[in-house]
C-alpha cells in the first residue's frame, strides 16, 4: 500500500511523501490509525547523524516511535482488542521464542525489531500494522497526546524498577531532559520522598519545578553534592541515583552523589567514552545497573497516568500538524532550552 510518511532519506534530508508500506494485519495483528506521535532523541539523532552506534540509516526510513492511535481492523486471532479501541503501542517486537524472551528480558533481545530503527519503519505515518501483543487500550481518561507520552514514561519506569527502590528514598536525576523527566517522576510514584534534579538549563528546571516532589539544582549555581550535604550530611549521599544526560562529564562526580550501598542506574546513553570511579564505587559497594528500553512495565504506565498520579501533560511542549513534520523536525533539532517534547498529529 502506498501511504505518504514522514522519510529519513538520508542524513539531514527529510521528505514527506508516499511510501510502500504493509497494509494488512496478519492474524495476530492490528491496524491502527495513529493520532499523535512524539519526537525522541533518537530520531532527531538518526536526522543528525545517520546513525546511532552500529544502527545506520542506510535507506530510506519511515520515522517516530512513541504513538497514540486508533484500532481500524483486527487479524482472526485478536480477542482482546477490537476495532474502535484507542491505543498506546510498544515499538520494540521482539523474537517469542528467543532465550531473551523466555527470561522476560525481551527488551534485550538481539533479534528485537524496533520501529525506526534501522532497518524497521517508524510510525509517523496514518496508518500501521503492529502486533497485537504490544498494543495496550487507552483508558477514557487518558487522551491521546498522553498515550504518546507512555513510551518515554516507560523508560523511566524501567529505570526505578531497575532500582528496586524503597519508600522514601532520596533520589537524584542527573539531567532534565524528557528522560530525566520522566525518570524523576516515575521515582515520585514509586514512593520517593524527593527527587533532586540536576541540569545546567533553566528552561527544562523551571518545568521539573512545577512538581511536588522535584527539587530542581542548576549546577552552573549550586552544587549538587552540597545541596545533597543539606539534606543527609557530607558523609551520606542519595539512596538512588539515576544518570540520564548522557553526559561524560557528570560521570567524574557520580560516585560522590550516593550513599554507602546505594544504587546508580546508568539510564543516558553517551556518545563519547566516559571515566567511572571503580575503586571508589567498590568502597561504596555501589549496586550499578543499565537501562536499555523497557520489558514488561506498559502496563503499569499507563495505570500510573490514568490514576492521576503522575500527570506528563506539562512536557508536552507543542504540538503540530503531519503537515509540518519536516518543521517539527529541524526545530527539534535546533535543541531549544524550552522544548521538552513536541508532538506531531495526524488525527483530529
Amino acid at each position: 500500500m502506498e501511504a505518504k510518511a514522514l522519510v529519513l532519506e538520508q542524513r539531514r534530508e527529510l521528505s514527506l511523501r508516499s511510501i510502500d508500506l504493509p497494509s494488512r494485519p496478519g492474524p495476530d495483528d492490528v491496524k491502527i490509525r495513529i493520532h499523535t506521535v512524539g519526537i525522541c532523541g533518537s530520531d532527531v539523532h538518526y536526522y543528525k547523524h545517520g546513525r546511532i552506534g552500529p544502527f545506520v540509516v542506510e535507506e530510506p526510513m519511515v520515522l517516530g516511535h512513541e504513538a497514540s492511535g486508533t484500532i481500524i481492523g483486527i487479524g482472526s486471532n485478536v480477542r482482546h482488542l477490537k476495532v474502535g479501541d484507542r491505543v498506546c503501542m510498544e515499538p520494540g517486537i521482539p523474537n517469542p521464542v528467543s532465550r531473551a524472551s523466555k527470561l522476560g528480558v525481551y527488551n534485550v533481545d538481539p533479534e528485537v525489531r524496533f520501529w525506526a530503527t534501522p532497518p524497521v519503519h517508524g510510525c509517523l505515518t496514518p496508518e500501521i500494522i503492529h502486533p497485537a501483543a504490544f498494543t495496550y487500550i487507552l483508558p477514557d481518561n487518558v487522551s491521546f497526546a498522553e498515550g504518546a507520552m507512555i513510551e518515554p514514561f516507560a523508560i523511566g519506569m524501567q529505570a526505578v524498577v531497575k532500582a528496586d527502590m524503597r519508600p522514601g528514598d532520596l533520589c537524584v536525576v542527573t539531567g532534565a531532559g524528557p528522560i530525566g523527566l520522566m525518570v524523576a517522576l516515575a521515582a515520585l510514584a514509586n514512593g520517593a520522598s524527593e527527587v533532586l534534579i540536576s541540569d545546567i538549563v533553566d528552561e527544562k528546571l523551571a518545568i521539573a519545578e512545577q512538581y511536588d516532589g522535584l527539587t530542581p539544582v542548576n549546577t552552573l549555581n549550586e552544587s549538587l553534592r552540597e545541596a545533597l550535604d543539606q539534606r543527609c550530611g557530607g558523609d551520606w549521599g542519595a539512596d538512588v541515583v539515576f544518570e540520564a544526560s548522557g553526559a561524560p562529564h557528570v560521570y567524574d562526580n557520580i560516585i560522590s552523589y550516593s550513599r554507602p550501598a546505594g544504587t546508580l542506574v546508568l539510564v543516558g546513553m553517551p556518545i563519547e567514552p566516559v571515566n567511572l570511579d571503580v575503586v571508589s564505587a567498590q568502597a561504596k559497594e555501589l549496586r550499578i545497573d543499565t537501562v536499555f528500553r523497557y520489558a514488561n512495565v506498559y502496563d503499569r504506565a499507563i495505570a500510573l497516568v490514568a490514576s492521576g498520579k503522575v500527570d506528563l501533560t506539562p512536557l508536552i511542549t507543542d504540538t503540530l500538524a503531519f503537515s509540518q513534520s519536516i518543521e517539527a523536525f529541524e526545530r527539534a533539532a535546533e535543541a531549544l532550552p524550552g522544548d521538552i517534547k513536541l508532538h506531531i498529529t495526524l488525527g483530529s
